[in-house]
Formats: structure tokens, C-alpha cells, sequence
């Protein structure tokens, strides 16, 4: 017979909130995302989750609510119980769509690449299309592609990637997240990190391939700054 007290009461929340806190991890790897950029999209302050991650402490159920209303293609039952298949298997109303109904966010035909390479195509100044996908249909939300490779297996090639400019400084940006940066001469997407020298960052591409290798830039040189939300392999 198991008599429960206080302390075992507590031991059990802790233990089933660490559980979810886990599960909520293998959402943000598989959405090939970060913890800030989930933070941002539920819209929890930063380090709400991250820090109940490291510190294996609870978080408010209602930021576990804001996960399931934004991300539909996972199970709740998998979320909070572990129990079942983590994608539903029916597909929910809110897959992702294209329309040209103004419905979500605009998808602009603008290529962010993985590396350094000059801009060959022109910023688009009208959509293409609209991304109907509940979890980023947010204001100041675009749609855009990545090319190269320097970013995998984080952000894959030909991936469609979810973007909202920055209006902030680049000093006053969380760093360590994922970031596109466009200068007059190119555009990339980087994870961004604080630079030894005053007045620069380092640019940190995810594939440790040899080809691929940090890079400091002058903040002068920046023109714009997009925190990459998230990404999807494929729209079908």
C-alpha cells in the first residue's frame, strides 16, 4: 500500500512535469527549431521554458496550452501523458495550406543562404502565395527558403522557413538563436554569438563540416535582422 504525502506528491508533479518538459524538447528538434523561437511563438518571456528545462522546474499549464493550440500536428495526449503516437495521425484543420486569400502568413520567392554567397535574386516586394499554418500566423510573420547546406541538420536545404524582422538593436537581441542577417551583399541564416570585438558578432553555422566555419561581421554591415521562428521540410 502506497501512502502519499506531501513529499511524494511533489516528487510525482516534479517527475511528470520534467516528462513533458522532455517532450516539448523532442517538438522543438523536430520542428528543427529553438526554445526562444518556440518561446516567441507561444508568447512566453524569454527563458520561461528554457530555464524550467535546465532547472527541472514546472511552468504554468497555461504555456503548455499555448504548444497545443500552435502546434496541431502534435498529440496532446503524447504531450502531457507520453502515451500514443507523438503526430496525430488525422490531419487537423490547421495543416499547413497555400491560398491566395490573404489567409496566414505571405510567402515571399527569397532564397536566405546557408553561407556566404552573393544575392543573385532581387528582394521580392509581393508575395507569391500564403502559409495558412496556425503556428506561425502571427503579424509580422513571412515565409522564405534556405539554401546551402551550412545550417544542417537544423535547417535543411530547400526548407521553407518562418521569419519576423527585428526591429531592435542586434546588441539587444537574444543571442545564441537562429538569425537571417541581409547586407547590402548578401543573405544568410546563422545561429548569432557575441564577438570578442567591440562592435562585431560571430556568425555560427551548425554544420561542423570543415567547409563550414564561424565568421565575425561588422554589426555597420547589417542592414536587417529576421529571427528565424521555424521551418518546414515540405508544404505537402
Amino acid at each position: 500500500m502506497i501512502i502519499f504525502n506531501h513529499k511524494n506528491i511533489k516528487g510525482i508533479f516534479f517527475q511528470l512535469m520534467s516528462t513533458i518538459l522532455s517532450r516539448i524538447q523532442e517538438i522543438v528538434s523536430n520542428e528543427g527549431t529553438t526554445i526562444g523561437a518556440l518561446e516567441r511563438i507561444i508568447g512566453a518571456s524569454k527563458g520561461v521554458l528554457s530555464r524550467a528545462i535546465n532547472n527541472g522546474t514546472d511552468i504554468q499549464s497555461k504555456w503548455i496550452q499555448r504548444i497545443v493550440e500552435n502546434y496541431p500536428l502534435y498529440s496532446a495526449d503524447w504531450l502531457l501523458t507520453g502515451h500514443g503516437s507523438m503526430q496525430r495521425k488525422e490531419k487537423p484543420e490547421s495543416s499547413p495550406e497555400i491560398n491566395y486569400e490573404y489567409k496566414g502568413a505571405p510567402y515571399y520567392n527569397v532564397d536566405f543562404i546557408g553561407g556566404f554567397d552573393i544575392v543573385l535574386n532581387d528582394q521580392t516586394t509581393n508575395p507569391d502565395y500564403y502559409i495558412n499554418f496556425a503556428p506561425y500566423n502571427k503579424p509580422g510573420v513571412i515565409w522564405c527558403n534556405i539554401t546551402g547546406h551550412s545550417m544542417e541538420p537544423e535547417l535543411n536545404n530547400g526548407d521553407f522557413i518562418a521569419m519576423k524582422e527585428m526591429t531592435d538593436p542586434i546588441e539587444y537581441l537574444p543571442y545564441g538563436e537562429i538569425y537571417g542577417i541581409v547586407t547590402n551583399s548578401y543573405r544568410t541564416v546563422k545561429r548569432v554569438r557575441m564577438s570578442d570585438r567591440k562592435g562585431f558578432i560571430r556568425l555560427i553555422p551548425t554544420n561542423k563540416s570543415p567547409e563550414y566555419g564561424e565568421q565575425e561581421i561588422p554589426i555597420s554591415m547589417i542592414r536587417k535582422v529576421f529571427a528565424v521562428l521555424g521551418s518546414m521540410h515540405r508544404l505537402f
